[in-house]
């Protein structure tokens, strides 16, 4: 984090749920934990596997939300910058210092698009996604108005079925008009699968990308002949980016939640039909939660409910542990299964949550811990930031 941030302002179990120097066991509950030696691990292999397959990996930052492990991403990983949805959260982005950001989503709002116009000016390259030809005109006054340049890629629905267009003569027409435009350039195509990064068997999602990458090369190939070039052929996610690497036609990826992990992605399968969580990638992200009371035998309650994760995809699970289990939350608790009665009061648990992302988007902070002691403590930089 930041090094003026004034720590010594900060109160422990206020402002703040611990400060660097302290122990792990004390930091207080519900509260995110980053094992920094598996984050820094798993961000140095997508690095050197992207690197030897000769593809670019812009993060995804929805993921994070934080600018602190954007800038270990470009620095351990080789990150060539960061992709998020709203123009707000790019925006925390670049204030960060991460110099090129793709807004991986259609930009429309007025307000929304003069904000995006005026970006490129804090130094960063800015990039967004394009599905309509009256979208061009928008992006282009703003452009022209700030004197800025947006470079814009055409949104392709591979098999989503969100944004996108659906055609190649789409892409053709608006790629042409992008490259008219005043303030504008076109720079690619985004093609991102996402209906089947969550799908568990490897066959079942290969068949899905292989139709995207048809739809993507079919594209590519007659945008080439019409002599324009794709800078960026960006999709892939943790559960399809060998696919993109090894299409001859991608060229960046845009990988999020391989970094931290969570239960949903970690059930998929790879290749040899074995989780992706048991080999392929560590679990880097826990909410660490404590037992608030045990007044019935069988069942141990804990303070991370509702409000401190997101279940959409299913409940967390414990980490390490087989002799509990998380079976039940509301607002602000935590049914822990404790057949054995093997827990007791103030005991602490590493949940795994089922779905990293919006778990992220409902804390502030960070704790980095490494071999027992919080080393850093970073801020959840764009958190909350949905406009």
């Amino acid at each position: 984090m930041n090094d003026m941030t004034p720590f010594a302002d900060f109160e422990v179990g206020f402002d703040i749920p611990a400060k660097p120097g302290m122990a792990a066991a004390d930091v207080q509950t519900p509260a995110l934990i980053l094992d920094l030696d598996a984050l820094e691990r798993n961000i140095r292999k997508m690095g050197d596997y992207a690197k030897a397959h000769g593809m670019r990996h812009r993060v995804h930052g929805k993921m994070h939300k934080s600018v602190d492990v954007a800038l270990l991403q470009v620095e351990l990983g080789g990150a060539c910058g960061v992709c998020c949805q709203k123009v707000s959260e790019a925006e925390v982005f670049a204030r960060g210092g991460i110099t090129d950001v793709l807004v991986s989503n259609q930009v429309r709002d007025p307000a929304k698009i003069d904000r995006l116009a005026r970006m490129p000016k804090l130094g960063a390259r800015t990039i967004c996604c394009v599905d309509d030809l009256a979208n061009v005109a928008d992006l282009s006054e703003a452009a022209v108005r700030h004197g800025t340049q947006i470079e814009c890629l055409v949104e392709i629905d591979c098999g989503a079925g969100r944004c996108g267009v659906t055609t190649t003569q789409a892409v053709v027409e608006i790629a042409e008009a992008l490259n008219a435009a005043e303030g504008l350039k076109f720079a690619g195509i985004q093609a991102y699968q996402g209906a089947m990064q969550h799908m568990d068997s490897y066959a079942d999602r290969k068949a899905k990308i292989d139709v995207a990458v048809a739809m993507v090369r079919d594209a590519v190939d007659t945008l080439a002949d019409r002599g324009i070039a794709c800078d960026i052929v960006g999709g892939g996610g943790t559960g399809s980016y060998y696919f993109e690497s090894n299409s001859g036609v991608y060229n960046e990826l845009q990988c999020g939640s391989y970094a931290f992990m969570d239960a949903d992605y970690g059930r998929i399968l790879d290749a040899e039909g074995k989780r992706i969580d048991q080999g392929e990638w560590e679990n880097a992200l826990f909410i660490l939660t404590s037992v608030m009371s045990h007044a019935k035998a069988d069942k141990a309650i804990v303070d991370a409910g509702l409000k401190a994760q997101s279940v959409d995809s299913g409940l967390p699970v414990i980490f390490g542990r087989s002799d509990v289990a998380y079976v039940k939350c509301s607002d602000e608790h935590g049914v822990v299964s404790d057949p054995d009665g093997v827990l007791k009061v103030n005991d602490k648990l590493k949940l795994v949550p089922g779905h990293c992302d919006p778990t992220c988007n409902v804390h502030d902070w960070y704790v980095g811990v490494r071999g027992g002691t919080v080393e850093t403590v970073w801020p959840i930089s764009a958190r909350g930031r949905a406009w």
